[in-house]
């Protein structure tokens, strides 16, 4: 008969190569990822890369105005073709190793010192495409396209929190700074595991506890997604950056009065969250480097203001900050916990 408990991944999953490279390839690399923001590509020639999963891509717009994906990897000795996070390519996409150099569709366009090969039929050697898809202004690609049955894009898994989503008007919104990344060792489903539930912040955060009592609520949906929500109370916290953030944070006309006080955190499965705040937007994305080690990657958009809203965005970075520090504490004892003889699954 079927245990109908629910019961967690194995310990064996958590720390195992030969495990990590089916994900990697069954899994992870046919996953959507957030490369950037639509306004980070203004001009033709204008890119934005992106790292995961041990491959290159990069997203630029075209003479025509269309947003194209490639591997970030030149066709004539595997240099990446660009190593900015963001900047213009100019005229042409140009390999600083040799000088090969392509067109803003992927077709190559010119070989340095071209008589000294043999005849090379350029139609042969474009650059590789990526999926690309633009959603509310956030660019996601992926390197391999889904697998029969879920080949679903990403608007089409958002779509239970569309409407919620669009009312914060992220597509007029623009990248602060380049964002901050550290490195891990602890594996990248340990971390969503934890990501991904609530039941462990009354005592895991007390500040968020502070902030939101028990309105704090996590969802899954069958696209995939998954929600969670704590709407702030209006009872003043005993902590100073709590207090100061419930009193300066703004309110914007275009959110409803509840999401003018709430935080709210949409994760696209399998490793990619968009957390969603009255004075500015974050993204939080688990970028597994093996086994047992992963890169947590934050990013930063939001709209232009006043001295109000930048200090709402400081306080609310002081609070998160806090909570991070937490989050990586938790995680790295559940890691050494993995590993007892004492633990073989959990509930």
């Amino acid at each position: 008969m079927r245990n109908s408990r629910d019961e967690t991944l194995p310990v064996w999953c958590y720390n195992s190569a030969e495990f990590f490279a089916l994900e990697r390839e069954h899994l992870l690399m046919s996953s959507w990822v957030l490369a950037g923001h639509r306004n980070d590509l203004q001009t033709p020639g204008d890119f934005i890369s992106v790292d995961a999963f041990g491959e290159r891509g990069l997203v630029l717009r075209g003479e025509d105005g269309a947003l194209r994906g490639f591997f970030n990897t030149c066709r004539h000795r595997a240099h990446a073709l660009v190593s900015e996070e963001r900047g213009s390519c100019g005229h042409a996409i140009r390999c600083p190793y040799h000088g090969w150099s392509y067109n803003f569709d992927g077709t190559l366009k010119a070989i340095a010192a071209e008589k000294t090969f043999p005849a090379i039929d350029k139609a042969e050697f474009g650059l590789k495409p990526l999926e690309v898809e633009d959603f509310l202004g956030f660019i996601f690609v992926r390197f391999k396209p889904g697998g029969p049955g879920d080949n679903r894009g990403v608007a089409e898994r958002f779509r239970p929190y569309r409407a919620e989503m669009e009312s914060y008007r992220t597509a007029e919104m623009h990248s602060m700074g380049t964002g901050w990344h550290c490195d891990i060792d602890v594996d990248w489903k340990n971390l969503m595991d934890n990501y991904l539930e609530g039941y462990h912040v009354p005592t895991g955060h007390p500040g968020l506890q502070r902030l939101f009592g028990p309105s704090y609520m996590a969802e899954a949906q069958p696209t995939d997604v998954s929600r969670q929500m704590g709407v702030m109370r209006d009872k003043p916290s005993e902590n100073w950056s709590e207090r100061m953030y419930q009193r300066w944070v703004p309110r914007p006309e275009h959110l409803s009065p509840e999401r003018q006080r709430a935080w709210c955190y949409y994760t696209l499965l399998p490793n990619v969250a968009l957390d969603f705040y009255p004075d500015l937007i974050t993204s939080f994305e688990a970028l597994p480097l093996g086994p047992g080690r992963v890169r947590l990657r934050a990013r930063r958009w939001g709209m232009k203001g006043d001295r109000q809203l930048r200090l709402a965005r400081y306080l609310n970075y002081r609070i998160n900050r806090e909570v991070q520090r937490e989050d990586e504490v938790l995680v790295a004892s559940v890691q050494q916990g993995l590993a007892s003889r004492s633990y073989s699954f959990g509930i």
